[in-house]
């Protein structure tokens, strides 16, 4: 799969288009086609516009181009962009608009990335088919009667559907990578503190990570290489670790031990398993070792994400008071029934569902039998992938036990859809760089992903595996959409 980002930056070098021609037919694609998957909920044609003029301007004059230059991209809608409403897909941040940037926009607005608009996602990040946004659910551009995944399923979408070239989404509890995984493309969740979460509207805060979704696993690392900087501004942040991870793609992975726990494949559908072991056949032929171990602490995971990311939100979210900033309710009688009118009206189900939770299981009759327990697992699960990195380089999964769902499907049970979150929520407890590729289909059609998951700080590592894989399989595992634009 060649990179779609290096193709057109050599385009525009060489003056076979120009950056504002190809800004402009996305644009136009956008116009034509979001109405079809519902990806962008915001579009930002000046800023888009004014960013090619200025590329357009650097290339006339003969000066190299960045990585990112002229390309056009997205952010998901809850990364904050000074002076552009950013409202995470939810009714009570309605007409908020940032006074600053997050650190990744500024990167990348650095490099005169062209920013096409701001695109859909489950309300405050909850959810796992974006059907939770205010705006309504994107779509897969595969197959328009299922969802793009969740929460940075608008991302995917606009990707998917050829009507950005990549996109920046956050990953919570798999939300980078399960929509990935279900429209066929690259998702890279970056080891917690490698990028800046400063100015990502936070969901779970010791869980929130942003990384890029792309067509490529070339792609990814571009845009990878591009906002793993270290930051002052978030205290979590450490930046990059060693040298960009461009460089090492092509590097062999012979001798590499690839390591499968059997934990994560209990309960996953047939053609995903074959899907998978295909896959470990191919890192078979490439010279790669695989290795198999038990990972009985991985059961844990999915209680232990869902008690404390809810918690973590609970306290988050309680600054949406109707006062500081966003909707406020129109009708109250005192200060008290305003906040309690605003939030009721303000929030989505889902959101109030996982703020009750969260209250709950900090609540002082249950912080110990929830909260305190739930940590402590953590830690356990942390010692748990340590302990298996001694044994292998890097781990491969599914990405999620199923293919993209149909719509609706969550409303009917929602718990069956927390379910599938199983395989990805395990890194985020531990803080891990984990990366999800396309390694098949199923009987209709659908993309299957898998994901590759290294230790802390190992993106060349995992990435190195999957550029490999992607280059010994070539383009039978990925299938553009039929639409946007085809360049």
């Amino acid at each position: 799969m060649e990179s779609r980002i290096k193709k057109l930056r050599e385009q525009m070098a060489s003056g076979q288009i120009s950056c504002l021609e190809l800004t402009k037919t996305y644009l136009e694609a956008m116009d034509k086609e979001n109405q079809k998957i519902n990806a962008y909920v915001r579009s930002t044609p000046e800023v888009a516009i004014e960013t090619a003029k200025r590329v357009d301007q650097k290339i006339a004059s003969g000066e190299p181009l960045l990585p990112l230059e002229g390309i056009p991209m997205t952010l998901k809608d809850n990364i904050s962009t000074k002076g552009i409403e950013t409202t995470c897909c939810s009714k009570i941040l309605k007409g908020y608009t940032p006074i600053y940037n997050a650190t990744v926009w500024d990167l990348l607005q650095k490099q005169n990335a062209v920013l096409l608009g701001k695109t859909n996602m489950d309300e405050f990040a909850m959810g796992s088919s974006c059907e939770t946004s205010c705006f309504g659910g994107a779509l897969n551009p595969h197959d328009t009667s299922r969802v793009a995944g969740g929460s940075s399923g608008g991302v995917a979408s606009a990707v998917g559907g050829n009507l950005a070239v990549y996109g920046l989404g956050s990953d919570t509890g798999g939300s980078i990578r399960q929509p990935a995984s279900f429209c066929g493309l690259t998702g890279l969740k970056p080891t917690y503190g490698a990028v800046s979460r400063y100015g990502l509207i936070a969901y779970a805060s010791s869980f929130d990570q942003i990384g890029p979704i792309t067509q490529s696993v070339e792609d990814a690392a571009i845009v990878y290489d591009a906002i793993s900087v270290y930051d002052e501004k978030d205290s979590t942040s450490r930046g990059k670790v060693g040298a960009p991870v461009c460089e090492t793609l092509k590097n062999s992975i012979k001798g590499r031990k690839i390591g499968i726990a059997k934990e994560y494949f209990d309960g996953i559908r047939d053609d995903v398993n074959k899907a998978i072991q295909n896959a470990i056949q191919v890192y078979e032929s490439l010279g790669a070792q695989i290795v198999y171990f038990d990972m009985p602490s991985l059961k844990y995971s999915l209680p232990v994400y869902y008690i404390l990311a809810c918690a973590e939100a609970s306290s988050n979210l309680g600054r949406y008071d109707g006062i500081r900033y966003g909707y406020k309710t129109g009708h109250y009688a005192d200060r008290n029934e305003m906040v309690c009118k605003t939030r009721s009206e303000g929030f989505g189900k889902e959101v109030k569902r996982r703020i009750l939770l969260g209250t709950y299981v900090l609540s002082a009759g249950y912080y110990d039998a929830y909260y305190k327990k739930a940590q402590n697992l953590r830690g356990e699960l942390v010692k748990a992938f340590e302990d298996a990195f001694q044994k292998c380089d890097v781990m491969l999964a599914p990405t999620v036990p199923m293919t993209a769902f149909p719509l609706n499907f969550t409303a009917k049970d929602a718990v069956e859809t927390y379910l599938t979150d199983i395989c990805t929520v395990p890194v985020n407890i531990a803080g891990l760089p984990a990366v999800s590729l396309p390694c098949g289909f199923d009987a209709a059609g659908l993309p299957i992903g898998m994901q590759l998951i290294g230790n802390r700080f190992c993106e060349a590592t995992i990435l190195n595996a999957a550029h490999q894989y992607e280059t010994a399989v070539g383009d039978h595992v990925f299938r553009s959409a039929e639409m946007g634009v085809r360049l």
